[in-house]
């Protein structure tokens, strides 16, 4: 079992920037490939960023790339994700997953573990 804690959500202007966290515990992470997946009101889950486990590969969403950036510290059992010049339709629920086979898909069925989400908001 993995569990993955989300931080560094919050309330942030246009064009401001945040940096979420996603902690995980109970088993190493290290091996697996990780994504950001978010949710808005009344939307579907949608994919945002995906690593593979050693971070050499990486692949966005189209709305974000150019903006935002993912990242892990397998030290830390950790991935990251750089939120610049954020956009008020950036604002969601960011959700962060674990992928135990495969390479990191955008597909949110294809994740097995996945955390409580951390709000971000932007406002105009």
């Amino acid at each position: 079992q993995v569990q993955l804690v989300e931080s560094g959500g919050g309330l942030v202007q246009a064009g401001g920037s945040l940096r979420l966290s996603c902690a995980a515990s109970g088993r190493s992470t290290s091996g697996y490939a990780m994504g950001w997946f978010r949710q808005a009101p009344e939307k579907e889950r949608e994919f945002v960023a995906r690593i593979n486990w050693s971070g050499s590969g990486t692949t966005y969403a189209d709305s974000v790339k150019g903006r935002f950036t993912i990242s892990r510290d397998n030290a830390k059992n950790t991935v990251y994700l750089q939120m610049n010049s954020l956009k008020p339709a950036d604002t969601a629920i960011y959700y962060c997953a674990v992928q135990v086979r495969g390479y990191g898909s955008t597909s949110s069925g294809d994740y097995d573990y996945w955390g409580q989400g951390t709000q971000v908001t932007v406002s105009s």
